[in-house]
């Protein structure tokens, strides 16, 4: 009998709480999970109500009323924080992590490299003019000399990598 009931419910209880949710402030789902609840509860001390349309009814609008109460009370313990775009203190570190392997590997490298890639990877974003000035080459060789050095620094970098990062 009881399946039965709840069966006969579902689409008053639905339509209820969709019609009082709005002025609540309240979801539809959330009214009817509470409807439900006190359902089972008065299911299991006092039996199914006498009119279970009518107690029903009163049940949406007595859970409205509640949820409007506390979302008049209620207030946010914090707001989000803006979203400005720059890392957080946990990116930051990983970032310099990252530079401190990348600069580590450089130093490590052979011959005129770690001057090479150095000088690629400087703030002062020199042309490839500059670079072949500061380093004595001519502009022509420094093009396969980058790929030379930075093949090498792949091969160097390759296992450190793959080694800090979890397998799954």
């Amino acid at each position: 009998m009881t399946h039965d009931m709840v069966a006969a419910l579902r689409p008053l209880l639905a339509a209820e709480a969709s019609a009082e949710a709005y002025a609540s402030g309240a979801e539809a789902g959330d009214l009817e999970q509470a409807v439900w609840v006190r359902f089972l509860e008065r299911l299991g001390t006092d039996g199914p109500p006498a009119d279970p349309a009518a107690w029903l009814r009163g049940a949406v609008r007595s859970e409205a009323r509640r949820a409007a109460g506390l979302a008049r009370i209620e207030r946010p313990y914090a707001s989000e924080p803006a979203d400005d775009g720059r890392p957080g203190p946990e990116q930051l570190a990983l970032g310099a992590a990252r530079r401190r392997t990348l600069h580590s590997a450089v130093r490590r490298l052979p011959g005129r490299c770690p001057r090479l890639v150095a000088a690629l990877l400087s703030p002062r974003d020199l042309t490839y003019r500059e670079i072949a000035g500061e380093l004595g080459i001519s502009q022509g060789s420094l093009g396969p000399e980058r790929s030379r050095c930075l093949g090498c620094l792949r091969r160097m970098l390759t296992p450190e990598v793959a080694a800090s990062e979890p397998r799954g």
